[in-house]
């Protein structure tokens, strides 16, 4: 039988993240990795005047990729140490470089200088689906900035916004995870070659004693990998504080996402507004009609997730004792590749939701139709103190108007019928002229149209700049109903 229907397999790898991003976290590009932060600290050690050849540095580059797993695992069930384990199958491979592998290292340079590897290059990709989102939003914003919507606060109908302007409250809350995940990447740095408890003691004997070659070996190695700096100082380890950070920001991320999808699925209730759905997809097993907003779900299942992760993140660093502790490891490996998949994988989902919303005016026409009558009864008394009328006499007027059209709505199930109540009372007829450019949904939203303007202007566009090759590839389906 198949060891993938006997073992565990994450969901994450098997339905819902990229193959780039789980290639990320992948052996073969961990191991390729280790053995090329070895070849970058033989160049350095080569450059700064230590006995090592060219013949050696490029046998290693040589099998870079070419990693015997099996064998690996074979040495790490006799050393039981995973570094030494692949020590020596890469020493075996290079038998000529096998003398100064790993020279003067202790396992953090690879394992801690990888993972910041690893990090760095999953902040860029996930910095590529945020603003993809980004896009999507800003144009589903000024596509539908002027449309009228019944706006909620305590899930209660409230003042009229628009459809746009809601949609700049999720793109207000994506800007800051950018900026978020952006500083994060800005901010890594690189654990370099410090040695085993951080002090470069080995290193320094290495080079007899010479302090500045120890530093401009930090400095090399740093740049081979791609980083402008190193972290000044460390223990074993580069300070545990620095994945809090970066989980910090995908949690956040988390919030984000739950938060749009959330709406989303209340809006689909209301059935104003939908994610995509195709046509042969099934809502329900059992009933055929239903349109579940499955999508929407999925992506506040994977945040949960995201956000859950940031308390594993906070409490590793807080237990890290001097120098370093191990205890640290197994929880990592777990937070940081999970984290990155499932936002990874939400973003992805979120992308498809984006690129495809359908907005239904008419139904969003009748609920405003339910509610507005209830909230133009202000200006209806100002017309008519305009016209003349005594604010107090019509204000008595308007409450026992509006009660008597709440109970037919909450007593008999009707519709709200107070304007048609107002029609037919006497007293109103010095406004009835008037009375529907006072009920016009547009004379209800404020500068909502001309926020979103703004906000896509002054916010949006500048964030996006950067990453127009991005942009310039993405589709993005309105459609009219």
């Amino acid at each position: 039988m198949d060891s993938n229907q006997t073992g565990y397999i994450s969901p994450l790898s098997t339905r819902y993240a990229s193959k780039e991003m789980q290639y990320l976290f992948s052996d073969q590009f961990k191991f390729s990795t280790w053995r090329r932060l070895w070849i970058w600290l033989a160049e350095a050690e080569k450059q700064l005047g230590l006995e090592i050849s060219d013949s050696q540095i490029k046998e290693m580059k040589e099998n870079v990729e070419n990693i015997n797993f099996e064998e690996a695992a074979k040495e790490e069930s006799i050393t039981r140490h995973d570094v030494m384990a692949h020590v020596h199958v890469f020493a075996k491979q290079c038998p000529l470089a096998a003398p100064i592998i790993h020279l003067g290292a202790t396992s953090c340079f690879v394992g801690d200088n990888t993972d910041l590897i690893i990090i760095k290059n999953s902040l860029s990709l996930l910095l590529e689906r945020v603003v993809s989102v980004i896009y999507c939003l800003k144009e589903f914003a000024e596509t539908w900035k002027d449309l009228p919507i019944l706006g909620f606060t305590h899930l209660q109908p409230a003042q009229l916004t628009t459809v746009g302007k809601r949609a700049c409250l999720w793109l207000q809350d994506l800007l800051m995870d950018e900026r978020a995940l952006k500083r994060c990447k800005d901010d890594l740095r690189f654990r370099g070659v410090k040695g085993t408890t951080g002090t470069q003691a080995s290193f320094l004997q290495l080079f007899a004693g010479d302090s500045n070659k120890v530093k401009e070996l930090d400095k090399l190695v740093t740049k081979l990998a791609g980083f402008e700096r190193p972290y000044a100082v460390t223990g074993q380890t580069y300070s545990r504080k620095v994945d809090v950070a970066v989980l910090g920001a995908i949690s956040s991320l988390g919030t984000t996402i739950h938060k749009m999808c959330s709406d989303i699925r209340i809006l689909a209730s209301r059935k104003e507004l939908e994610e995509p759905f195709e046509k042969s997809q099934i809502g329900s097993s059992a009933m055929a009609y239903k349109r579940n907003p499955m999508r929407s779900e999925r992506c506040c299942a994977l945040a949960r997730h995201m956000i859950s992760l940031y308390s594993n993140a906070a409490n590793t660093h807080a237990t890290q004792w001097l120098e370093r502790t191990l205890d640290d490891s197994a929880n990592r490996r777990l937070t940081l590749s999970e984290g990155f998949l499932a936002a990874d994988a939400a973003l992805l989902t979120l992308l498809n939701i984006t690129q495809g919303l359908v907005v239904y005016p008419k139904v969003i026409e009748k609920n405003i139709a339910q509610e507005l009558p209830f909230m133009a009864t202000e200006n209806i008394i100002m017309a008519m103190v305009k016209a003349g009328g005594d604010r107090q006499v019509c204000h008595e007027k308007i409450r026992v108007l509006s009660q008597t059209a709440g109970e037919q709505v909450k007593l008999h199930g009707k519709d709200n019928d107070l304007i048609e109540r107002i029609r037919n009372d006497s007293y109103f007829a010095p406004i009835l002229k008037d009375l529907e450019s006072i009920m016009d949904p547009k004379t209800f939203t404020g500068r909502a149209g001309e926020q979103v303007i703004d906000f896509v202007s002054e916010e949006v566009n500048p964030i996006l700049q950067p990453y127009g090759d991005i942009c310039k590839n993405i589709k993005v389906v309105t459609l009219r109903i």
